[in-house]
């Protein structure tokens, strides 16, 4: 899915997915709800209800605070009309007024006569286009499902794949019974967020449910309680459960680092022999912890290394 400024979305759709979360109201200009938004980026109109119109942004959603609405009523309704017509001519594709101020009749008319969509929000402006930018990269980001389980272990974002029948399951509730937290089972739903996060999530279907081999289907939920569910976590680290082989080759000393690719953003990735005896669900938490080490500046196989070479110096 491309990115959210490059979504195109008509102004019906923007209305129908964002009603409810910015507080939207139809106030006039429903025959131009077909117009398309390009732009999802906002512009106050200060400057253009003046007469500047040098780097008007026509194509963001052009949003009417308190201020415009008050400059606005200063003006008979002839200079309303006329200035609105100007603004509307550039070719603007909505307008919304906030605080839920009542739009004047010039802006109505305005409204009819180009068919622009004119909305209302309860919001005031600064925190509709706060909420406006976060709702559509909600909305519209980047995201793929991957196979695999999904868990906060100790702060750490841990998504654990592999084959089917490795083991996975069996890992997360040996981990869930450890007190740490599942967020999705099976298949985990990634969302890029800006350019170097990504968020992990379980579907509203499958949502605190899993499959274990052998039981069936459990609710975690109900056997463990609430405190072991999230509802959504940052990816920090991949582990890939691969079945032993004589010969495999293992890592050592954790000197060499693997990156797994998630949407373009590169997740540090390490992989771990599964064989009888391993408790896995404890190799797993130790892998958390070294990475949540890492992340505050401590390496261990870094400085190891470095106290070999100053003591065979």
């Amino acid at each position: 899915m491309p990115e959210a400024n490059e979504q195109q979305i008509s102004v019906k759709e923007f209305y129908e997915l964002f009603k409810e979360p910015l507080q939207l109201e139809l106030a006039a200009g429903a025959e131009g709800l077909g117009k398309i938004i390009k732009d999802f980026g906002s512009n106050r109109p200060s400057l253009a209800l003046t007469g500047f119109f040098k780097n008007f942004a026509a194509q963001r959603i052009q949003i009417f605070g308190a201020g415009e609405m008050a400059y606005l009523r200063e003006l008979d309704f002839g200079e309303q009309e006329s200035i609105l017509r100007k603004i509307a001519e550039k070719g603007i594709t909505c307008m919304i007024v906030s605080r839920n101020i009542v739009p004047t009749k010039a802006m109505l008319k305005v409204s009819q006569e180009y068919k622009i969509p004119l909305l209302r929000t309860r919001m005031r402006s600064k925190e509709f286009s706060a909420d406006l930018s976060l709702e559509v990269g909600k909305k519209f980001a980047p995201r793929i499902s991957l196979h695999g389980t999904f868990l906060d272990v100790k702060g750490i974002g841990v998504l654990i794949r592999g084959a089917s029948g490795v083991g996975k399951s069996e890992c997360a509730l040996a981990l869930i019974d450890h007190g740490h937290s599942l967020v999705a089972d099976d298949m985990t739903c990634c969302v890029k967020i800006g350019k170097d996060r990504v968020i992990g999530k379980s579907s509203d279907l499958n949502r605190g449910y899993m499959e274990c081999r052998g039981i069936g289907i459990i609710d975690v939920a109900k056997l463990y309680g609430v405190r072991c569910l999230r509802l959504e976590k940052q990816v920090d680290l991949v582990v890939t459960f691969v079945e032993w082989k004589s010969g495999i080759p293992e890592e050592r000393t954790g000197l060499d680092k693997n990156y797994f690719d998630i949407l373009g953003v590169s997740i540090p990735h390490i992989e771990i022999p599964v064989r009888p005896g391993r408790d896995m669900a404890r190799l797993v938490e130790v892998a958390a912890m070294v990475q949540a080490l890492r992340q505050m500046g401590h390496d261990a196989a870094a400085e190891f290394n470095q106290r070999l070479i100053a003591a065979m110096s």
